[in-house]
């Protein structure tokens, strides 16, 4: 079930008596969670009939007998187990609850980080009589249109190379993303969509000098604009890791292969389609495949990968990483 589903239900007065929320991606999860909290039960109903726990500071036993509580002057009582996953080894404990789950009772465990091993009784028999939710991590490509979508529904818009720039600044994690993307609607108005320069102004990431342009400047063959930002990591490490700029500079050139290996490279949405990238980008792929053959992209994709051994101390000592990035750039434009 989706997000969207189980909040309808829950709308519609389809309340159940028993969720399981897990996942890799605490974002949906806690979506779900806040939204019970804050909406089976109203304010006044609360007082008596809401409880928080956490995982690492309950057990099983405590938990079961919170549930099978009967509600005071309301139609339910709700119990949400925060971390649950710290009670990971003594989940076997609420079989014989599962066999008769109290229906006054609405109990919802927030399982994070990772999923239960779903082979054990106790999560066979629960997926009968629970609603289950896998709350899945995007993939990266997957994540700036999501970005757009949010963005959207929150009344704003965004640009897509801003969109990017979040995604290589914060990663794939939605919350962050989340708590970023509200302080920039808390000082921009919704007549105007979010520029690199709104991004650059209120969060503190570079829209001349990140990774997205390090790449861009290579695919171009923009030797002085590539050189430039690569000194200004050598100068701001911390906020430019080397293995990120690896990782992504690797992507890169591998979705320039699966570039030159389309048998139509005239149509861009189908181009975006294959290479998983926003029509917008779809450009700049077209640049870099003319500036390199794919035998060039091959070799160029072994560099990538000798550097990052390099960087890991395997054939290179006493390199800084803006040295080792430097030397990369060389082999890659020369």
């Amino acid at each position: 079930m989706t997000v969207e589903n189980i909040i309808s239900d829950i709308k519609k007065g389809n309340i159940q008596p028993l969720y399981f929320l897990y996942g890799k991606e605490d974002y949906f999860i806690d979506q779900l969670s806040d939204y019970i909290e804050n909406n089976v039960l109203t304010e006044a109903e609360r007082s008596f009939n809401q409880i928080i726990l956490y995982g690492r500071d309950s057990n099983m036993g405590e938990i079961i007998e919170n549930a099978k509580g009967f509600p005071m002057m309301a139609e339910r009582r709700v119990i949400i187990v925060k971390e649950a996953q710290d009670l990971a080894r003594t989940f076997d404990q609420i079989e014989p609850y599962l066999d008769k789950l109290q229906p006054t009772t609405t109990l919802v465990f927030n399982y994070k980080h990772k999923n239960p091993d779903k082979r054990k009784s106790v999560f066979k028999k629960m997926s009968k009589v629970a609603v289950m939710f896998e709350g899945k991590a995007l993939y990266e490509d997957k994540v700036p249109s999501w970005i757009t979508n949010y963005t959207k529904s929150k009344g704003y818009q965004i640009e897509p190379k801003a969109a990017q720039m979040l995604v290589e600044y914060l990663g794939v994690e939605l919350s962050k993303i989340v708590n970023e993307l509200e302080k920039l609607f808390i000082v921009l108005s919704k007549t105007t969509p979010i520029t690199p320069d709104a991004i650059e102004k209120n969060i503190g990431i570079s829209k001349d000098f990140n990774n997205f342009e390090l790449r861009k400047a290579i695919g171009n063959k923009n030797v002085v604009k590539a050189n430039q930002i690569i000194n200004y990591f050598s100068q701001n490490p911390k906020s430019n890791p080397l293995v990120l700029t690896l990782s992504l500079l690797n992507s890169f050139f591998t979705q320039l292969l699966q570039y030159h290996a389309l048998s139509n490279r005239n149509d861009s949405k189908a181009v975006a389609g294959a290479l998983r990238v926003n029509p917008f980008f779809v450009r700049d792929y077209i640049i870099a495949g003319k500036n390199y053959p794919m035998r060039q992209v091959s070799h160029i994709i072994g560099l990538i990968r000798e550097a990052d051994l390099k960087s890991k101390g395997v054939g290179a000592r006493d390199l800084s990483q803006g040295d080792l990035l430097k030397e990369l750039l060389f082999r890659i434009m020369h």
